[in-house]
């Protein structure tokens, strides 16, 4: 292992450090989104998907899909079909809830297991086998691409949008550190 490598510690502690940035980032953007009122979450908006709800609803339903890949929960698609959009409230809760569990899978992780693989349901196509440390960059990819639409729907309402972009340097990490221990999550150096 080169020095630099041994500074940064493993890539597990990577994984480790995205979920609880992933958790700290919905928290965040759903603390304003539940500030609008129903009609404005609602509203037609331009974005992938056409309103805040239907965006951050897709979130959940794809973070449920992967999340129950890794604990090889054996759902699959049925994750698709049973999901039911929510409302801001319960939604928020939701999103809590599958952000608690993606970090208790992360926090189990060795970099050994990163290579190991998980079948992923894929329909039609049948199972794939996808490595974790891949699904798990993927995840957090469709998060922060779809949570940065949310964030620019956001921008169009009354309520401004949060900054999201607080969480792995220590010169922004004043607000950021109040929060995380608000939220019982972890610091990134804390991770290591």
């Amino acid at each position: 292992m080169s020095e630099n490598a041994s500074r940064r510690g493993p890539l597990s502690a990577h994984f480790r450090k995205m979920a609880h940035n992933n958790a700290w980032a919905n928290w965040r953007l759903l603390s304003a989104c539940m500030r609008l009122d129903d009609d404005a979450f609602k509203a037609t908006r331009t974005s992938f998907f056409p309103s805040l709800r239907e965006t951050l609803n897709h979130n959940l339903m794809v973070d449920l899909y992967y999340i129950d890949a890794l604990e090889r929960g054996g759902l699959g698609r049925q994750v698709f079909e049973r999901f039911r959009p929510f409302e801001a409230p319960a939604l928020f809760q939701a999103q809590s809830a599958a952000d608690r569990r993606l970090i208790a899978v992360c926090d189990g992780l060795s970099d050994a297991a990163l290579d190991a693989t998980v079948a992923t349901d894929r329909g039609e196509h049948g199972a794939v086998e996808e490595r974790i440390d891949d699904l798990l960059a993927h995840l957090f990819q469709h998060q922060i691409h779809h949570r940065g639409q949310a964030h620019a729907m956001l921008s169009g309402t009354d309520i401004a949008p949060p900054q999201l972009d607080e969480y792995f340097l220590l010169y922004d990490s004043q607000q950021t550190r109040v929060e995380l221990r608000r939220l019982d999550l972890l610091p990134p150096e804390v991770l290591l």
